[in-house]
């Protein structure tokens, strides 16, 4: 059996280093390296992929969500509701805009974004929802564009987790994850379901005039060189990078797929696991693409399972440790702990299997066979 790896690029760029190679080698011969063709063709592609109007490139996916944010006018003091069990990203770039972030509990089943939550945390200063598509899922966002619309808020997605992810709403129609809201982030930092061999991310959104001002924010506020006509950043995607997602694109539905039937394969194996709670997803495999493969373990023994797993060399993480509203940089006396009842129980139990495309069915027995003997010993 070949070594376990949480993430394994190197066997991922096996299947594609001549395409890889030849594009990059063709960036070093055109020294197009910012704006280039590659970064044009993938956004084109990007586009059809999601059939969404705009994809606007940017550096990577913390870029993505504040330049999202900055587009849409919001002001300082405006409250934006996000999810308390993701990432810091999310509320960090709320944080920096003198925005008002406002954290709210998650779903049990599912990980995401809590509607009940949400529409308590609703007041005169909301301004935008920021649902996190966790591990892989959409959260349900037939409900959150209804509360939008109810309260006239904006809908970010944050798709750094959900490339690929299809949505199906109530009458079967579907649409993919970061093609709902009104804009949408996302990052192509190397471990996702579609990485860059660097730092890279996308905003998304199928409105015109917002997608003009966006395309101002990443170049500094420049439609004309030299013509600073908004705030902006400088925040671009580079043509190795796109050259590099270029060649994935293509591959990015077989990838999920292969994530999918891993992640079948360990729910088999542990569905009849004492203590082990196994993720919650639909026979359509389209609707979850497992960025992580993520357990809860009920009897209290998560820690010890982790330090189990690495002595038998097998990777795993704990995806997240703290709540947003524990850490120093985002607490706030507004928050009370009874309203975090999900958040604080799943991070003390969660813990993330090793999920890529290159998982093979010895790797995931001999995985499996260590969860259970930890569990049942």
């Amino acid at each position: 059996m070949k070594k376990i790896q949480m993430v394994d690029l190197k066997g991922q760029y096996e299947a594609i280093k001549d395409t890889v190679k030849n594009s990059i080698d063709e960036v070093l011969e055109t020294s197009a390296f910012i704006n280039g063709p590659y970064v044009h063709q993938f956004q084109k592609d990007l586009e059809s992929y999601l059939d969404v109007k705009h994809v606007i490139p940017c550096a990577n996916g913390t870029d993505a969500l504040q330049i999202a944010m900055m587009g849409l006018g919001l002001k300082p003091g405006d409250e934006v509701i996000t999810a308390d069990f993701t990432f810091a990203a999310t509320v960090e770039v709320i944080a920096l805009l003198n925005l008002t972030p406002v954290l709210v509990d998650v779903n049990e089943e599912d990980f995401n974004i809590s509607i009940e939550a949400i529409e308590k945390a609703i007041t005169p200063k909301t301004k935008a929802i920021v649902p996190v598509h966790l591990f892989g899922q959409c959260a349900n966002m037939e409900a959150i564009m209804k509360l939008a619309e109810k309260h006239n808020l904006f809908v970010i997605e944050d798709n750094a987790q959900a490339i690929g992810a299809s949505y199906t709403f109530e009458d079967g129609t579907q649409k993919k994850a970061g093609t709902i809201g009104h804009v949408a982030a996302t990052s192509f930092f190397p471990s996702k379901n579609l990485g860059c061999y660097g730092d890279g991310g996308a905003i998304f959104t199928n409105d015109d005039k917002l997608a003009h001002t966006l395309r101002g924010v990443v170049n500094h506020g420049m439609y004309e060189r030299y013509h600073h006509d908004v705030v902006g950043v400088n925040s671009r995607l580079d043509s190795i990078q796109a050259a590099v997602l270029g060649a994935k694109l293509p591959n990015l539905d077989a990838y999920n797929e292969a994530r999918y039937l891993a992640a079948k394969k360990y729910t088999e194996a542990l569905k009849e696991c004492e203590h082990v709670i196994t993720p919650s997803f639909s026979d359509k495999k389209e609707e979850h693409v497992f960025h992580q493969y993520t357990l809860r373990i009920t009897n209290g023994k998560r820690d010890d399972l982790v330090k189990y797993l690495n002595e038998n060399g097998i990777p795993c993480g704990v995806y997240y440790p703290i709540p947003l509203h524990l850490q120093k940089a985002y607490s706030d006396n507004r928050y009370n702990e009874s309203e975090f009842k999900t958040t604080n129980q799943l991070v003390k139990e969660v813990i993330s299997l090793p999920m890529h495309t290159e998982l093979d069915d010895d790797q995931i027995d001999f995985i499996t066979s260590k969860v259970i003997e930890f569990v049942n010993r």
